[in-house]
């Protein structure tokens, strides 16, 4: 019953990832780890050159510092100005959109698919992802350890506090935290003059 299913689990994979994604998945495995852990200007120039082709769309320079995971790439959009901490994961399956001068903290998580669960009948390894996509808009700050949830908006201007979870929508400008987060404040607005 088990090998059947776990059959089942690679061949429904299999099918439903098509052959293109499997190479970008498998480049992505093994150039990431090669250059994953790399120092220095060239560590940072290596993984700006793998992720340029691998993503689905790199406007611009990025800073993607040693540590850092990143799945499914073809699933990811990002502008200008991207930095990405130590030890944080991007996982683009569900697509993942990222805008300009975009700050994301060490250890940082944001996915953009989940397990299903809503099949008690079936063990949930054997019910696949539920893909939601996820937006970061541009002049974010995505604190140190914080989760960004499938689905959610992150709006201009936010600042994700350390350790938050979101689980819904930001408001532009709005700093939120917490477990689920919430706003705490506000940042300020340049005023036209």
């Amino acid at each position: 019953m088990a090998e059947a299913g776990l059959r089942r689990l690679v061949a429904n994979w299999l099918r439903s990832v098509p052959p293109r994604r499997l190479a970008s998945l498998a480049a992505e495995t093994y150039a990431g780890a090669l250059v994953r852990s790399l120092p220095g200007p060239e560590g940072f120039l290596l993984r700006w050159a793998l992720y340029k082709s691998l993503f689905h769309r790199l406007t611009g320079p990025c800073w993607i510092y040693p540590g850092v995971r990143i799945s499914h790439a073809y699933g990811i959009s990002a502008g200008r100005h991207l930095s990405v901490n130590a030890g944080a994961f991007l996982y683009g399956r569900g697509t993942l959109a990222i805008g300009d001068h975009v700050m994301i903290g060490p250890n940082a998580v944001i996915v953009s698919s989940q397990h299903r669960f809503d099949d008690p009948r079936v063990p949930m390894i054997f019910q696949g992802h539920r893909a939601a996509p996820v937006a970061i808009g541009s002049d974010v700050w995505i604190g140190a350890n914080a989760v960004v949830l499938p689905g959610v908006r992150v709006a201009d201007g936010t600042v994700v506090s350390a350790g938050a979870v979101v689980t819904r929508d930001t408001a532009p400008y709005t700093v939120v935290g917490g477990v689920p987060a919430a706003p705490i404040g506000e940042r300020p607005r340049l005023v036209a003059t």
